[in-house]
């Protein structure tokens, strides 16, 4: 599918009620739970979603847009919430995402993102040179990846649980 802005906007719109509805008021063993060691919770997750919106994609974007390939993206510290979230009420948690993903979408729909500038080239520290294009696509997927990973840690919690069903169910495996 090719990338339409209107497009990802709507989707990156949908992420914190979708987040909200999963995880405000669930019992703190379904948030914080996880895979196992160095894996991450629900917790984890929006934490790590709300240093995104900080530091990450409208950052990105903007360097792409005033500066090309000349100037290199900071790294992402993609371990960044365990220190920054710590201690913080998921409820907490959930309205900063909101707030920051709101602002970052206003943010978005105000930079004048034509078809012509998704193709403007940055530099990644990692990947070397990609798009707006791409990097604008890629939260999207970042969005839906971490959502998934979400639901998939919570349904692991009941692994065991379920007995013989587990065999009907693709995300326990």
């Amino acid at each position: 599918m090719e990338f339409q802005l209107e497009h990802a906007m709507a989707i990156l719109s949908r992420t914190p009620a979708t987040l909200n509805a999963l995880l405000a008021g669930a019992p703190a063993v379904w948030v914080t739970g996880n895979e196992g060691p160095d894996t991450w919770s629900p917790y984890d997750v929006l934490g790590h979603l709300i240093h995104g919106e900080e530091t990450d994609w409208i950052p990105r974007a903007r360097i792409i847009l005033e500066h090309g390939e000349a100037k290199a993206f900071e790294p992402f510290d993609r371990f960044a919430q365990t220190r920054k979230s710590k201690g913080k009420a998921i409820e907490d948690l959930l309205e900063e995402f909101a707030t920051l993903r709101s602002k970052n979408l206003e943010t978005l729909s105000q930079l004048g993102v034509t078809p012509e500038k998704l193709a403007l080239r940055g530099t990644h520290p990692e990947l070397g040179t990609v798009t707006l294009g791409e990097l604008l696509a890629t939260w999207v997927a970042h969005d839906l990846s971490h959502v998934a990973q979400a639901l998939r840690v919570m349904s692991k919690q009941y692994t065991e649980a379920v007995g013989p069903w587990r065999q009907y169910l693709p995300i326990l495996a």
